[in-house]
This record gives C-alpha cells, sequence and structure tokens, in this order.
C-alpha cells in the first residue's frame, strides 16, 4: 500500500485552504467589532468521553491566524479521554482566537469522530481480528480520514486503485472469474491481489489459485465460517458488508483475518469539542 505522508506542509496546506474558505472575502466581520486587544487564556474542552485525534491540525490553524497564540497541548493524538477533559490551553489575542476557533474545531471534531468510532470496532473485534477502512472517504480528505483510523487502532487498506489487484462483483460480472483473477496472477508485479467472492460456489472456483486475500462479502456466518476454513491453507481472510457494531463480535468469531468497514471514514458522527474563555 502506498505510504500515507501526512506531513507538516500538508497539514499547512489544508489547514490555509480551509481558513480561505472561512475567511473570503471579508474576514470575521462579527469579530472585527471587537476593540479589545488584551491577551486572554481559553481551553479546549471534550464535552464526550472519545480518542482524540488531529491536535496538529488545530495548532496550525491557530498559528496560521496569530504566531503569538500560545497553544499548549494537554493531550497527545489517540489518548481517549472523559467528558469534559481539557485537551489543550489556548492563549492570545481573543480577536485571533475566535478567528480560528471554527476551522480547528471542525478539524478536530472530524478526526477524533473517526479514530473514536474505529477504537470501538477494534475493542469488539478482539486481538485477533484487524479492523481496515476502506476507500470510501471524502474526496481529497483520505490521507486525514486514514491517519485517523490509524490513531483508532485501525489499519489501513490500499489507500488508491494503484496499490493492489481488488476483483470486485462488477468486475466479475463483466468478465469470468477465473480468467480475471489469472490475468491479475500474470501481471501482478509485486502487488497484492485480493478477490472478493459472495458466495461458497464462486470461492470453490478459484481455490489454489496464487493470490494473497479473499475477500468474503455479505456472506452469511454459517457461510463465512466455512469460507474461513476453506481459504485459511491459501489466504488472508477479509470480510465486508454491512458491518456494525452488533454484528462485528460474531463476524470476527468466524476466524476471518480482517474485517473492513466503510462507515469508520464515511459516516463516522462528529465528537463535541468546546472553547472556553477563562474569566
Amino acid at each position: 500500500m502506498s505510504k500515507i505522508k501526512l506531513s507538516e506542509t500538508f497539514i499547512i496546506d489544508r489547514v490555509k485552504l480551509a481558513l480561505a474558505e472561512d475567511l473570503y472575502p471579508d474576514g470575521d466581520i462579527t469579530t472585527n467589532l471587537i476593540k479589545k486587544s488584551k491577551i486572554i487564556t481559553a481551553k479546549l474542552v471534550c464535552n464526550q468521553k472519545a480518542i482524540i485525534a488531529g491536535l496538529l491540525f488545530v495548532k496550525h490553524t491557530f498559528a496560521q491566524v496569530d504566531k503569538k497564540i500560545k497553544f499548549i497541548i494537554k493531550r497527545r493524538d489517540g489518548s481517549l479521554v472523559k467528558k469534559n477533559s481539557i485537551i489543550a490551553i489556548i492563549r492570545g489575542n481573543p480577536k485571533s482566537i475566535l478567528i480560528a476557533e471554527r476551522v480547528a474545531l471542525n478539524f478536530l471534531s472530524h478526526i477524533s469522530g473517526i479514530a473514536t468510532k474505529t477504537n470501538k470496532f477494534v475493542k469488539l473485534a478482539g486481538k485477533k481480528c484487524k479492523v481496515c477502512c476502506t476507500r470510501k472517504t471524502i474526496p481529497n480528505l483520505r490521507v486525514i480520514q486514514k491517519y485517523a483510523v490509524k490513531l483508532g487502532g485501525g489499519f489501513n487498506h490500499r489507500f488508491n486503485l494503484s496499490d493492489e489487484f481488488l476483483i470486485k462483483d462488477n468486475h466479475i460480472a463483466s468478465s469470468n472469474l477465473k480468467e480475471i483473477v489469472m490475468l491479475a496472477i500474470k501481471n501482478k508485479n509485486r502487488k497484492k491481489i485480493t478477490v472478493e467472492v459472495d458466495n461458497l460456489h464462486q470461492l470453490k472456483k478459484i481455490i489454489g489459485l496464487k493470490f494473497d486475500r479473499i475477500l468474503l462479502d455479505n456472506m452469511s456466518l454459517k457461510s463465512l465460517k466455512t469460507a474461513v476454513k476453506l481459504s485459511k491453507e491459501y489466504y488472508e481472510t477479509e470480510a465486508s458488508g454491512n458491518v456494525n457494531t452488533k454484528s462485528i463480535k460474531s463476524i470476527a468469531s468466524t476466524g476471518v483475518d480482517r474485517i473492513s468497514i466503510g462507515s469508520i471514514t464515511h459516516s463516522v458522527p462528529a465528537i463535541d469539542f468546546k472553547i472556553e474563555f477563562i474569566k
């Protein structure tokens, strides 16, 4: 898989775009009404139990608005915090803090939301089964979302279409299953090959061919157990399809090596944070 690079330059560029979106064309016209410029102290608080993720985005948001703002981190990315925990202390011009506030919290809320939801699935799946994200990400935010998955204890699936072969149902529908698998093997060029099947009949057609992973899609628990038993000698196994917090334990108990879950990136609730000025 392509290496995900969440460099400081990348973070700075994303923050710059976000601030431009929020401030174009006339800046924060409401905050500009404030005349006071006395330095104040504020606290960044998490209003719920969560995994914290995205603090560098917050730090750089404040820094781009006002380099004189001091952002003192109290909790690290990837840490689990309780409700009402203080995540950071902010000192600076109140106008600058207000200008940066929403962009900073938007980054933190979304990234922490992914990490928190991922972590919930990771705990339910147990130590023997990996929880993986998919390509079901918001366009242009994939690197950030996959970074958040890792902070929550999950694993990244392929990053893009160039990373590995993933032969899915529509590839199979437009070709012959065995033929397209053989073509992938022929053109492998050191890339991994994953083949998706949705029934045992398809699995039996290709079992023994030299590819890397079998993706068992939307199978019943009974079929999953049988598929894992048939496949474990040959392939890494992965389950997918409408996985939720109620079903993941049962799916993991079938012995699959991985479970891929689209919802940990495409439909996560934001974590509730607030910035409070200290009087």
